[in-house]
């Protein structure tokens, strides 16, 4: 988090905090501009929209409307109507999407496509795609696969309303699944807030090491950087570190050394399914950050390693897929609910374990 005051128009103190790192994907926090606008004395009434685009120059009208209308936008901890006037002693809070940054340049690929409309589309990302170009990662990315999509769009009637990716949340590299992408202004803000509030509705699929002793459960822990290694993330269930994280767990499958389980994020954190799982002992099917990609438990028989040594093979990265998202349209206030297959190696690796369940099952019945 970086922070800093500068003074905006005479008689508020500005205090700008942004929360990122460019170094790894983001978390939902991580996607958003937080602004907190402070009023001292001396400031004369005037209506907030203008009183933002004073001190927000760089900031367009449209945006702070849509932030306004989203909800976005508080004054004393309350929503804000664009004609409120500010007044000494106010504390105005902003809340603003980023924006995709202006020198990217769009690249043709195929990109699986799901769902579009005008305000945004749902497209399924395989493993090993990197969501938005980064150190090391600068083409090649969904973002330039999507300014490429919208550059093929018809013309808009004017130039403000051309489509931009709006990458309301991201998901690994390595991991598969679906993800909105916001196409117009309106739509970021109001998307955005859903996660912001966490009204979404995701489910992930995961496969991990270990047998689950309890059906279903809820894991609860802090989770942030961790302490020696940077690129890293660690869970601190006393709270004393990083920030909050829920995620609830089911188990769907068990077949002795790994068990598949179904996600559901309460909040968006880096690696959050992956930490937390890690954290009560069962870390993802070959996720190399967080333990998973050499066999765990046993004692194992021959059969049984060739059997874990071949899911490994057939699936090399975690083993992770965000399935299902829901949420609520941006226009037409509809919910809107998305499911997604899992990717041929997941899918391998599910068939190979129930085939070997079933004739373990056959044998002992015999």
């Amino acid at each position: 988090m970086a922070e800093s005051k500068v003074t905006g128009q005479p008689g508020a103190t500005q205090t700008t905090r942004h929360y990122y790192d460019s170094e790894t994907e983001q978390d939902d926090d991580g996607l958003f501009e937080h602004y907190t606008f402070e009023i001292a004395k001396g400031q004369s009434p005037l209506r907030i929209d203008k009183f933002l685009s004073n001190v927000m120059p760089m900031t367009s009208r449209s945006k702070i409307k849509n932030a306004s209308l989203t909800g976005s936008i508080t004054v004393n901890e309350k929503s804000a109507k664009m004609a409120y006037k500010v007044k000494p002693a106010d504390i105005i809070k902003v809340m603003l999407p980023f924006p995709p940054p202006p020198e990217l340049k769009g690249e043709p690929m195929e990109l699986d496509i799901r769902y579009e409309d005008d305000q945004f589309l749902m497209v399924h990302k395989p493993p090993g795609m990197v969501c938005h170009p980064s150190l090391g990662h600068w083409a090649g990315t969904l973002v330039n696969g999507l300014l490429w999509h919208f550059e093929q769009l018809p013309p808009p009637a004017t130039e403000q309303e051309h489509p931009r990716p709006g990458l309301v949340h991201r998901i690994d590299k390595d991991t598969s699944g679906l993800l909105v992408i916001a196409k117009a202004e309106y739509a970021m803000a109001h998307i955005s807030r859903q996660f912001f509030d966490h009204t979404t509705d995701r489910t992930y699929y995961a496969l991990v090491w270990g047998d689950m002793a309890e059906e279903k459960g809820t894991v609860v822990a802090h989770i942030g950087r961790h302490p020696k290694m940077r690129k890293l993330y660690h869970a601190y269930p006393e709270g004393e570190t990083g920030k909050s994280a829920i995620t609830h767990y089911k188990v769907l499958e068990r077949f002795g050394p790994l068990t598949l389980v179904a996600c559901v994020l309460e909040t968006g954190r880096t690696h959050q399914i992956r930490v937390h799982l890690k954290h009560i002992g069962h870390p993802l099917l070959s996720d190399s950050f967080y333990g998973g990609d050499s066999i765990r438990g046993g004692p194992y028989g021959k059969k049984e390693l060739d059997l874990l040594h071949k899911c490994l093979q057939l699936l090399p990265r975690q083993a992770l897929h965000a399935k299902t998202l829901g949420l609520t349209h941006p226009r037409t206030g509809e919910r809107m609910v998305f499911d997604s297959e899992l990717p041929e190696d997941f899918q391998q690796t599910l068939d190979l374990l129930r085939s070997w369940k079933a004739q373990i099952y056959s044998s002992e019945n015999n």
